[in-house]
């Protein structure tokens, strides 16, 4: 005999209870309808979803911040963001357009969005994209934690 807390404790089924996985069109912010400006929005690394994901993800046991994976299955490109508001039309979401280019998505186009928990980084690593860095006085001030 099984107690229910033997059927759905098993292990398949935790790795699916907390998971949304959606398909939407996808527009840039521009396209937005509304007074305000969302330039703001351009610049970030997060998206406008519609009112039905709230809800959704309001009953999955997700960790917070949200974070979601977003996949173009046509060209296999993917990065990940968080989101900003619940206010897009339904079917639709809103990208930063340097987001939809690097995913190789037009106005329109599908894009998978799965809910996910990233690590924190523990170490990076840059690299100074012009001599123009070489002209900061002290360089080590600016790209180390205060």
């Amino acid at each position: 005999m099984y107690s229910f807390s033997t059927v759905f404790d098993h292990p398949m089924s935790r790795g699916f209870q907390n998971r949304f996985s959606t398909q939407y069109r996808c527009y840039s912010v521009s396209m937005l309808a509304g007074p305000n400006d969302r330039s703001d929005v351009e610049k970030g690394g997060k998206i406008i979803m519609p009112p039905s994901a709230l809800d959704h993800l309001s009953r999955l046991n997700i960790t917070y911040p949200m974070l979601f994976k977003l996949t173009n299955k046509n060209s296999d490109r993917m990065t990940h963001c968080g989101v900003l508001e619940f206010v897009a039309d339904e079917g639709i979401c809103y990208l930063p357009h340097w987001m939809m280019q690097n995913l190789l998505l037009e106005e329109g186009g599908l894009v998978q969005v799965e809910s996910v928990n990233l690590m924190v980084a523990t170490y990076s690593k840059f690299q100074p994209q012009s001599p123009d860095f070489l002209d900061i006085t002290n360089p080590k001030a600016v790209t180390s934690k205060g």
